[in-house]
């Protein structure tokens, strides 16, 4: 299943050759639509596989990065203590899709999650600067990183504050600016339309969510506006009543932290809160997760289009979306038996209207759990400062 690897391999080629007007930059399947990062990374990978003729060799260093993308996965999960156990087996052995993904399909998707989940591991470090660069990165290899932006945009405002974020945002514009220099001084119009074009149209037959949908619907436009429209609706209702847990309105993000009224209480990074109704408390880390994790998801469920590749974008976030709710002992099926139908419907091929549907009420449910499992917990009336009554005895 080389097909994608040899056009990624005449993509870059030209390059190679001294090509750096992007719309000439094109393979077997199509022009190159890939950021700049795409072009220097897969380069690397063209020279170091005989000018990408030794595919056995490419599939050996994609399974390294399936290792190396595993432990920084379970690096970001240890730092929660929330997921059970067993539950890293069906991560690591139970999904052929993701296998086929990394090892035999070569694609540029697990390169760029693989950079995305090293980021989130330098935010958990309090590295916010070199997260920001490699958030960055990873974005320049494929844009649907940008799904986790709005959810890192309130975590530097919330930590930053508006002056404070400037800078990491600059951070992430300028690495793109560097990286894309070369072919925006040739065509900077080609560049930005071909490497960001945010309005392309894919394919019905590939799509893996929108099966049981007419065609002509699926490629509406007014049907693309309702999907962006409700992925905005869900990131503020999100954003509102989910993410932000100071008594402030949502504005005092804009303020210094050091000046806001009523700043979120210190949270401690392994001390795991349960409420008395069935409500958790998030730690600093696992805020941190839930609101990049929550904010892709909710991109990922208002996707356009989802092909089989896409689901890289969120598998190893799911057991997370799934358990960072508090969890009775006979939940835990419930939630297995979630991800087992998921990665059926990835494993249906070609998708159908019953994978379709069944991806999005499992979708829906995972949605509905985030809504309500994570809400804040019902205020409860200050105890009375009225003196007990004295007991007859103790007279």
């Amino acid at each position: 299943t080389e097909i994608d690897w040899k056009a990624y391999m005449e993509e870059v080629e030209g390059f190679a050759n001294g090509t750096l007007d992007y719309t000439q930059l094109k393979g077997g399947t199509g022009p190159l639509v890939y950021p700049a990062g795409f072009v220097y990374i897969f380069l690397g990978l063209y020279y170091a596989t005989g000018r990408g003729a030794d595919i056995r060799l490419a599939q050996y260093l994609f399974a390294g990065l399936y290792l190396l993308n595993l432990l920084l996965v379970f690096r970001i999960y240890c730092r929660t203590n929330k997921v059970p156990p067993y539950v890293f087996f069906f991560m690591c052995c139970a999904s052929y899709r993701i296998h086929s993904i990394f090892v035999l399909r070569l694609f540029n998707d697990p390169v760029a999650m693989a950079i995305l989940f090293l980021a989130i591991n330098l935010f958990l470090e309090e590295r916010w600067s070199w997260g920001c660069l490699l958030f960055s990165l990873a974005v320049s290899v494929k844009m649907n990183i940008l799904l986790f932006a709005p959810g890192l945009l309130f975590l530097l405002l919330q930590r930053f504050g508006l002056l404070g974020c400037i800078p990491k945002l600059c951070i992430c514009a300028m690495l793109q600016v560097i990286l894309g220099l070369p072919f925006l001084l040739v065509n900077p119009v080609g560049y930005l339309t071909r490497s960001f074009d945010l309005g392309r149209q894919f394919q019905f037959k590939w799509t893996v969510n929108w099966r049981f949908l007419p065609e002509e619907v699926f490629q509406n436009r007014a049907f693309h506006t309702m999907l962006l429209l409700a992925h905005l609706t869900g990131l503020g209702l999100f954003a509102l009543h989910r993410w932000h847990r100071s008594k402030e309105s949502i504005v005092s993000l804009l303020k210094d932290p050091a000046k806001r009224r009523h700043p979120s209480p210190p949270l401690t990074v392994n001390n795991i809160l349960w409420q008395p109704s069935c409500v958790c408390s998030l730690n600093a880390s696992a805020q941190i997760i839930f609101v990049l994790f929550s904010s892709n998801f909710l991109g990922v469920c208002c996707s356009r289009s989802l092909h089989y590749q896409f689901y890289v974008w969120y598998f190893h976030t799911l057991p997370y979306l799934l358990w960072c709710t508090p969890t009775a002992k006979l939940a835990h099926m419930p939630k297995v038996l979630l991800l087992g139908v998921i990665e059926l419907c990835w494993n249906t091929y070609p998708s159908t209207v019953c994978s379709s549907l069944s991806l999005h009420i499992c979708h829906g449910l995972v949605l509905l759990q985030l809504w309500y499992g994570t809400a804040p917990p019902p205020h409860t009336p200050p105890p009375s400062r009225r003196p007990a009554a004295i007991s007859k005895k103790a007279q």
